[in-house]
């Protein structure tokens, strides 16, 4: 399992080093991680400020270069830093949300596994009304088989009918193949990903299948803000 990690954030300032009940939010997503069944947990980042302060609390961490423009450039370098072979799976946790259910983890991961012809599996679960129409909430319209057709800002699939299809919010976790994410980083950027801004458009637009992994638990929300931190931080004193 992978977890980028950059010390610069454009809505809370070096986030990856908050402190959450007296360790930094990256290495409590790091321990949480841990409970999965993974084999190993490495944390990829930017600064040799993250790689210290995980060595402190025995989490491994690999300085990766400071130009990527996504977390999943990070991951294809680490990959190769790492040496791990074209049929290894590799979960990507963000580095912002300690409070990930490990059972989540094990799911996707699983779940790629089983689909041998998708080369990305990630997650959802059912979109609440309230969301529907909130550009923050990503959603995403399945096939039969459960893979991804489309992800989107809007309410989608639209309706021209009084009955709504069911409609997915996207779970941002993903698991990919080494092997296709070193592919996945020397890919063009997509139409589609840049009028979204959503990344993983960019393997549907090539012609990439992404098996989603349905659940009907909710999950815990990334920590984005002041206010999600303070969140998190009453949820983790809680033992969440």
């Amino acid at each position: 399992m992978l977890i980028p990690a950059r010390l610069g954030s454009t809505r809370l300032a070096h986030k990856a080093l908050a402190d959450l009940g007296g360790a930094p939010m990256v290495v409590r997503v790091a321990q949480r991680a841990a409970k999965s069944q993974a084999t190993r947990v490495v944390v990829a980042t930017d600064d040799e400020r993250i790689v210290h302060a995980c060595a402190a609390h025995q989490v491994q961490a690999l300085l990766t270069g400071a130009h990527h423009a996504s977390g999943s450039d990070r991951l294809a370098q680490a990959c190769t830093l790492l040496q791990l072979p074209d049929e290894a799976v590799v979960v990507n946790v963000q580095g912002d949300e300690p409070l990930i259910d490990p059972a989540l983890i094990d799911a996707v991961a699983q779940r790629l596994m089983q689909q041998t012809d998708c080369d990305m599996a990630t997650a959802a679960q059912p979109l609440q009304a309230e969301h529907a129409q909130a550009p923050s909430v990503v959603k995403v319209v399945l096939d039969a088989q459960q893979r991804a057709l489309y992800f989107s800002r809007h309410a989608v699939p639209y309706s021209a009918q009084e009955a709504i299809p069911p409609r997915w919010h996207h779970v941002g976790i993903y698991a990919y193949r080494a092997r296709f994410l070193r592919h996945f980083s020397q890919l063009p950027a997509a139409p589609i990903e840049q009028a979204e801004q959503l990344e993983q458009l960019r393997a549907l637009w090539h012609g990439h299948r992404i098996a989603v992994h349905c659940t009907e638990q909710p999950g815990h929300p990334g920590v984005d803000t002041a206010e999600d931190l303070q969140r998190t931080r009453a949820a983790w004193g809680h033992g969440v």
